[in-house]
């Protein structure tokens, strides 16, 4: 099977893509894409670093350098969380909340641009179809680690 033939494929390629393309926006804001989808995953009233991690699909190690370089650059604000001590809950500053406002404009504009290409029956397939994809990824992963 060539790689052209993989979901795979096809889909990092797509991906590969957009990330590098938010990237290329992020810097005119001196952010970066994965900086940028942390604004995004934190709340108004401020989430807990643990549950960011997931949201994103990245490990915890990974999250933290970049957690400590928006905090370095005012981005964010660590709290104690009030009713467990030893969670931490992020918090946007006021210049955390103006740069998630500009990642929130950069996504629904790439979006739109994307969606008012393809009609409502092609939207409603690739939705479904990913949907799809990530539902059979979870169940090959559960078969594969019973199996294994």
């Amino acid at each position: 099977m060539k790689p052209t033939e993989t979901i795979d494929f096809h889909i990092k390629s797509a991906w590969l893509g957009i990330a590098n393309l938010y990237n290329q926006l992020a810097t005119k804001h001196q952010l970066s894409q994965a900086t940028g989808f942390v604004l995004l995953n934190i709340s108004e009233e401020g989430t807990a670093a643990t549950k960011i991690a997931p949201l994103m699909g990245m490990k915890s190690t990974s999250l933290s350098r970049i957690l400590k370089k928006m905090e370095n650059d005012g981005l964010i604000k660590r709290k104690a969380d009030k009713k467990d001590r030893r969670s931490v809950i992020i918090h946007l500053t006021r210049k955390g909340g103006k740069k998630k406002q500009v990642a929130k404009e950069v996504v629904k504009n790439y979006n739109q641009y994307i969606l008012d290409h393809f009609d409502d029956e092609e939207k409603e397939c690739f939705f479904h179809v990913m949907g799809k994809i990530g539902q059979l990824t979870e169940e090959y992963k559960s078969k594969k680690s019973n199996n294994e």
